[in-house]
């Protein structure tokens, strides 16, 4: 099965990329199952390098990095990206720029689209 995975919020400040990404991490070890991940508006900031969080809190780039490292696709909106001053130097290695045309493509693989 073919999934697409959609995330449009911050990093933290709500809870809906992390639970987003939880459900990410849980398909990608699925048998039968292949994920695409893409970021977007202020969930470009989840692929941000370099996060500090207090000890004991989540941490969305290890998370995104987990699901990059299992071997799904992690692309970020480029042009929401550059509406927030996100380089392609500060992705973390696994995410690349992507766009709206690509989005596009993998919806239409998709079997199934889920948005957070």
């Amino acid at each position: 099965m073919n999934i697409l995975l959609i995330l449009n919020d911050p990093p933290y400040g709500t809870e809906r990329s992390y639970n987003g990404l939880r459900l990410a991490l849980g398909l990608v070890k699925q048998p039968g199952v292949e994920l695409r991940l893409f970021l977007m508006a202020d969930a470009v900031g989840c692929a941000h390098r370099g996060q500090t969080c207090p000890e004991g809190f989540y941490n969305l780039e290890r998370m995104v990095r987990g699901v990059a490292s299992r071997g799904a696709p992690v692309g970020a909106c480029g042009t929401c990206m550059d509406a927030r001053g996100l380089t392609d130097e500060a992705l973390i290695e696994g995410v690349h720029r992507s766009s709206i045309a690509e989005l596009t493509d993998w919806t239409l693989w998709a079997d199934k689209v889920i948005s957070f």
